[in-house]
């Protein structure tokens, strides 16, 4: 039956897709070892709790990700440009006003930077935020997200 059907596909059709299902050739071994079928059957179980816990973290770092878009949106592309040349003079956001970070004499604030990291940290849209406070929870670079937003934050 298997050759028949392979016969009607024609000799397009390539035999290492079905080399790569001998990867499962092991699966056989738990229905001969009942101890790893208690430990088969245990991770399955598990798997649904951790289903549900994993769902509820990214509701959270949803909900950090909305907040965040309240509050930065668009801030995060401001920086110190020269004021006769037009060229970029900082590499890090600014705000207008002191309570943020302002520019030094001979420069000014405004748009348009691409933003830290090359524009992947930002605020501006909801996939860019929830990958922006995913890098915060997995603290890796989070030190220049939280001075980046103190810098812009007016």
């Amino acid at each position: 039956m298997c050759t028949r059907m392979l016969a009607t596909v024609g000799a397009d059709f390539d035999l290492r897709t079905l080399r790569a299902v001998r990867v499962l050739r092991p699966l056989k071994l738990v229905s001969g070892i009942p101890s790893l079928q208690v430990v088969l059957k245990s991770i399955m179980k598990a798997m649904v709790p951790l289903l549900q816990i994993g769902m509820l973290l990214f509701f959270a770092i949803l909900m950090f990700a909305i907040i965040g878009l309240d509050f930065y949106m668009g801030k995060f592309h401001h920086t110190c440009f020269h004021k006769d040349t037009g060229e970029l003079a900082a590499d890090f956001p600014c705000g207008m006003e002191p309570p943020a970070r302002t520019c030094p004499n001979g420069t000014v604030c405004r748009e348009y930077w691409i933003g830290p990291n090359y524009g992947i940290t930002n605020f501006d849209n909801i996939l860019f935020a929830v990958l922006t406070v995913f890098q915060c929870i997995t603290m890796e670079g989070w030190v220049d997200i939280l001075y980046n937003c103190k810098y812009v934050f007016e």
